[in-house]
């Protein structure tokens, strides 16, 4: 990567994913907004620019926070269970949520940068924490794809496993590229029906959400999938009746499904949903077919722990997204019925 330009401090580095569509202006195909952007204009992201016809980022090494945090908290709890990852990202999103909990890298893009490692330092950084893997979260990771890919090509000859916290509005080709630089692992949030997306997350659109989900599959990467149940938005019966049955057409049976309980933050200030709606939610998909639905935000809940569906033994005990104990073998076979269960990178 080589950066072509300054802008308020900010280095602009080229994208790799657009296309020149003539008189100057370009389509950005990272994002599923595929934003045209005319020459000296951003994209609805506001960190990539067109400059000169040709289109750049303004987030590439342009870190808002480094922190090496337990993979149960983003949350995966098939992958690598009881490490942890470095964990980093940068500003801005591509998305509009008004419950937004980490608004103040989401809805910001400061005049310069703030942490500036390369990915060859960052990777080190992983390496000197003991860390066992990089993760990108926090904000959407995707509008930091050109520095994800490196670091993650330079972590996987480190040995360690790469993965993303997403809201899944990505393009085909945006995924494809993470998961030939390395992506192993992406935890997508699926935040409604369509109706949430349309009114409440700027105009977007569910339909490039549950087709990462099936990329996600197609490509043979671990998936998880959350599901933010928010108090009048869609904690209704058809709501949650929506997210099982789209998780289980475009994610599957096997995929862990997430229920995590809304708290009130940024635009948005209804109150917490009731427990037992998020009860009910993890209930409804076992008898709709889900083998893994858990619920979240919810420490020390005993739908937080993992079950074998096939004898219905305890089989992982989790506390505030860390793990607690794991009675899984080292090929994740449950003790009770010898069933082999999805999971992955657990050292025993």
């Amino acid at each position: 990567m080589v950066a072509a330009a300054t802008s308020k401090g900010r280095s602009l580095v080229k994208a790799r994913l657009y296309t020149r569509i003539g008189e100057g202006r370009v389509r950005c195909d990272l994002c599923a907004r595929r934003c045209v952007i005319e020459e000296g204009a951003r994209g609805w992201c506001r960190v990539r620019r067109n400059v000169a016809g040709d289109l750049y980022t303004s987030t590439y090494s342009n870190l808002s926070s480094v922190e090496s945090r337990p993979i149960e908290i983003k949350p995966f709890f098939h992958y690598w269970p009881g490490s942890t990852a470095l964990t980093f990202s940068t500003w801005s999103c591509n998305l509009d949520c008004p419950w937004c909990q980490n608004y103040h890298i989401s809805k910001r893009i400061p005049d310069s940068p703030v942490i500036t490692p390369t990915p060859s330092e960052l990777v080190s950084m992983a390496v000197k924490y003991r860390d066992q893997g990089l993760c990108a979260s926090f904000q959407e990771p995707t509008l930091l794809a050109e520095y994800s890919a490196e670091a993650f090509s330079i972590a996987k000859s480190k040995g360690l496993y790469c993965c993303f916290v997403s809201n899944g509005y990505m393009t085909r080709e945006a995924l494809r590229m993470l998961v030939d630089s390395g992506l192993d692992g992406i935890n997508i949030d699926l935040k409604g029906p369509p109706r949430v997306y349309e009114q409440l997350l700027g105009g977007a659109k569910a339909r490039p959400v549950l087709r990462s989900m099936e990329e996600a599959v197609r490509l043979g990467i671990h998936l998880e999938v959350v599901c933010l149940i928010v108090t009048g938005v869609n904690d209704d019966q058809e709501s949650i009746e929506w997210l099982i049955q789209s998780h289980l057409r475009y994610a599957g049976e096997s995929v862990p499904l997430h229920f995590t309980r809304y708290h009130p933050a940024y635009r948005f200030r209804s109150r917490p949903p009731d427990v037992k709606v998020l009860e009910r939610a993890v209930e409804l998909a076992r008898e709709k077919g889900v083998l893994f639905p858990y619920v979240g935000n919810m420490p020390g809940h005993r739908f937080e722990n993992t079950y074998c569906p096939w004898c219905g033994r305890l089989v992982v005990v989790r506390s505030g997204f860390r793990l607690v104990k794991m009675y899984l073998d080292r090929r994740f076979r449950c003790p009770g019925c010898g069933e082999t269960l999805p999971f992955s990178g657990y050292q025993g």
